[in-house]
């Protein structure tokens, strides 16, 4: 067993965040020897003053677990900040056109060249990299305690729960409202938690449309933990680089016609979808709980870090993703 202290870090994260991340801050508590602090929006606001308070000598690293919108301006403040690690969801925005904060992460990142970013899909770390900064890719993922398989009966054969209204959704509303004037999909809206769950367990199908995002997110693998048949919009590199593999974990699409004609093979092939439904369930449940998040948080953390700005980005798939990308399962 080594004898060096754990590694001392700083968790700033926010109040009322949404999913709740606590439990992969219990886990990385467990790996490391980690302090958090949890800010409401005005803190969020004013860095400045919260790092004022704190000690930052007394900690090796710093997590830096914020809405992009609540610290984007606030580069001065996270400058003098050594081994400071952003983890940041919302990065593909960075490339979306129709965005506000289209170029925004990059402008950001260009002002902290020694922070390192942590994203959640492979697309957007590649061309993070190609800009010349620091980056390493772990997908979204779920909360095993909350999101899990119910044996029961399937009463919706084809589903979707979540949100369609917002203006960032106008991709996924547009696909299943073609799809719901075909097929009978069931759109649902339901409270986190509990309600969330027993909705998904009762869905067989279920559509999954993150159109335009270049990146899965983490409703995929919720609605895959809880036994569904994930028809997933194809996100192109994001698949191999997750580990997920078509007609095994999840069924690919990339245009409604697509869709169709699984929704119909699977119809005539319940030992087919069965199978699918259970190697979807066991990859998500191996690779992409909010444990393995924290393990792969605590790596990233207790690695050696450069002192100085990042050299320039490596090139090709297996130095994109090598020892601080995702860990797979069983292929």
């Amino acid at each position: 067993m080594s004898e060096n202290p754990p590694t001392r870090v700083l968790v700033l994260t926010a109040a009322e965040r949404l999913p709740d991340f606590s439990a992969v801050y219990k886990t990385l508590g467990r790996l490391l020897a980690i302090t958090v602090r949890i800010l409401d929006k005005t803190r969020q606001r004013d860095l400045r003053t919260v790092l004022a308070g704190e000690d930052l000598a007394a900690y090796d690293r710093v997590l830096l677990d914020l809405q992009f919108k609540n610290y984007h301006r606030q580069a001065r403040a996270l400058q003098g900040i050594r081994g400071l690690l952003i983890y940041e969801e919302d990065a593909c925005q960075n490339y979306l056109p129709d965005s506000r904060w289209h170029g925004a992460f990059s402008r950001l990142y260009r002002r902290l060249p020694l922070a390192r970013i942590l994203v959640t899909s492979a697309g957007v770390c590649e061309k993070l990299r190609q800009e010349g900064f620091s980056v390493n890719f772990f997908p979204k993922v779920y909360d095993p305690d909350t999101i899990f398989f119910d044996p029961g009966e399937r009463d919706i054969e084809l589903g979707f729960v979540g949100r369609t209204a917002s203006a960032a959704y106008s991709g996924r509303r547009e696909l299943l409202e073609s799809l719901a004037r075909q097929e009978p999909l069931q759109l649902l809206r339901t409270a986190p938690g509990g309600a969330y769950r027993r909705a998904l367990n009762r869905i067989r199908f279920f559509a999954s449309a993150d159109v335009g995002f270049s990146e899965y997110m983490a409703k995929n693998f919720e609605a895959m933990a809880c036994g569904c048949v994930v028809l997933a919009w194809r996100q192109g590199g994001e698949e191999a680089a997750i580990g997920l593999e078509d007609g095994v974990h999840l069924l690919l699409y990339s245009d409604l016609s697509g869709l169709r004609a699984h929704l119909a093979s699977l119809r005539n092939d319940a030992k087919r979808a069965e199978q699918i439904a259970d190697a979807g369930r066991a990859f998500v449940e191996m690779n992409l709980t909010y444990r393995q998040l924290a393990e792969q948080m605590a790596q990233l953390l207790v690695e050696p870090w450069s002192l100085s700005a990042p050299p320039s980005p490596p090139t090709g798939w297996r130095k994109l993703f090598g020892s601080a990308g995702i860990m797979r399962g069983p292929r």
